[in-house]
């Protein structure tokens, strides 16, 4: 598979690992839009959020559960922003399910 996210989760292409187990892998954004700004992305490579199945309902729950906790361990105990962009008008780049977790400063709305 030619993806990128399946590629960094392989250790084929390096990034900053800031957590791992068993179902996801999390890591620094190479361009951050907060001084906090980590993806959380699923092992298990699913195209976009439209493409969940049912049976990828305790996965997702899993990373939201994550992304707290590890928010949490970086400093973002006054909030953060969980960001899912979903094709192409969604803004996403990467086929490939993530979450973009961005703390430690004031997020303003709309986002953009």
């Amino acid at each position: 598979m030619d993806c990128l996210f399946c590629k960094i989760i392989a250790g084929e292409i390096p990034s900053e690992k800031i957590y791992e187990d068993e179902e996801m892998f999390a890591f620094k954004d190479i361009d951050p839009q907060a001084p906090v700004h980590f993806l959380l992305v699923p092992k298990k490579h699913i195209k976009s959020a439209d493409d969940l199945k049912e049976e990828d309902a305790e996965l997702i729950g899993h990373i939201f559960l994550k992304a707290a906790e590890i928010a949490k361990s970086l400093g973002c105990e006054n909030g953060y922003r969980i960001v899912n962009n979903c094709k192409e008008d969604g803004g996403q780049s990467v086929d490939h399910l993530h979450f973009h977790i961005l703390g430690q400063r004031s997020l303003q709305w709309p986002p953009g």
